[in-house]
């Protein structure tokens, strides 16, 4: 008997059955094809091995190269997390400097506005980031807020060095000293270094952040233009960070980043291997037990000549960890290691201008007459 409608092949098989295993296959085919798009869009693909594969849209063969009219700039990038309490130190900075050589750029919590209610320098005013975000102590939107800096000071073609700044960080010498030993290195200041004691590296992070390629360092970096962009356009390192370098995981992203980044782009060739923002350390805990170090605040008793004279005489810094002696050089001349200290009070920022650090400066012209 003959059923009309139902035509049988040779296996068996419907016709039917047939339509529904093809519908079936290019719909599981169109999974899998999506699947691997979001897998790609949360992971992408490794460039540890060729660095240069990394999307740039920054980038220029010469850095050099690129034209710009007038002299080159230096850009001081501000971390703040609100205002800057420093802003008159920096204000006397700024008035004995070349307005034609400095850019500035503060990032600050969101919907933060410097204008004259909130800064005594008008050096400051409308500097902010339009596009800032809540930062958070050792987490990767401290790094991302750089990238931030960095992405905004990229802007302007005649910023050629790139100095990030806390909000507690002083200035030890005036403009012109500062942007001739910048602009008379071809390197950048990063403070990198291989720490095999460390236990930060999380495993989830290869391959696409090799453990060979991990360094550690200070987050206080001055950057050449090529590398700011390296640092601005990276769209690979970054994500991994953001996932897997974290705080409640012992490790901290703004210790880490650009110093792992920059290995992973094989240019640790081009780079001056310390910072030149010096910071004093609380060493009451015992050489074994560093996790509990902590920057030392200056207070006004701290910030006399000689304490001054001490840090700007530095001339070398000792990495435990590589068994490295690191004597400062610019452009093969030795130099002071430090161009700015860090962590500074209010009152120890007063003493410096008043003593002549910076400028000559009258500190009462900052206080307020009615107390």
């Amino acid at each position: 008997m003959k059923k009309k409608g139902l035509i049988v092949g040779a296996g068996g098989i419907s016709w039917f059955a047939w339509k529904l295993l093809i519908v079936v296959f290019l719909t599981l085919t169109i999974v899998l094809c999506m699947l691997a798009f979001l897998s790609l869009q949360r992971f992408p693909p490794s460039h540890s091995q060729n660095p240069s594969s990394v999307s740039r849209r920054f980038l220029h063969p010469n850095w050099d190269s690129i034209s710009f009219r007038g002299d080159p700039k230096v850009a001081f990038l501000f971390l703040a997390r609100r205002n800057l309490p420093l802003d008159f130190l920096w204000k006397s900075f700024f008035e004995n400097a070349d307005a034609d050589k400095i850019s500035i750029y503060i990032h600050s919590e969101p919907g933060f506005v410097f204008n004259e209610s909130t800064t005594r320098s008008s050096f400051f005013h409308d500097r902010q980031l339009n596009n800032s975000i809540k930062v958070a102590w050792g987490e990767a939107s401290m790094i991302e807020a750089e990238r931030l800096l960095l992405e905004q000071a990229l802007k302007d073609p005649a910023n050629r060095r790139f100095v990030l700044l806390s909000e507690s960080c002083v200035p030890l010498y005036n403009f012109s000293y500062i942007y001739n030993y910048l602009r008379a290195s071809p390197r950048s200041f990063v403070d990198s270094f291989l720490d095999k004691k460390e236990c930060r590296y999380n495993p989830n992070m290869s391959p696409y952040i090799p453990m060979s390629k991990w360094r550690k360092g200070s987050q206080w970096i001055t950057l050449i233009r090529r590398h700011a962009e390296v640092v601005a356009d990276d769209d690979v390192v970054f994500p991994v960070f953001k996932m897997f370098c974290k705080r409640s995981h012992n490790c901290i992203p703004d210790e880490h980043y650009v110093q792992t980044l920059l290995a992973m782009h094989d240019s640790e060739g081009e780079l001056e291997r310390r910072t030149i923002t010096y910071t004093e350390w609380n060493q009451s805990a015992t050489n074994m037990d560093k996790s509990s170090w902590h920057p030392v605040t200056f207070s006004y008793e701290d910030a006399g000549a000689e304490q001054i004279k001490r840090i700007k005489d530095i001339d070398n810094v000792y990495y435990e960890t590589e068994y490295r002696t690191e004597w400062c050089h610019n452009n093969s001349t030795q130099v002071p290691c430090f161009l700015f200290a860090r962590k500074f009070s209010r009152g120890a920022a007063m003493r410096l201008l008043s003593e002549g650090v910076i400028s000559q400066f009258d500190a009462s012209a900052i206080m307020d007459p009615t107390q």
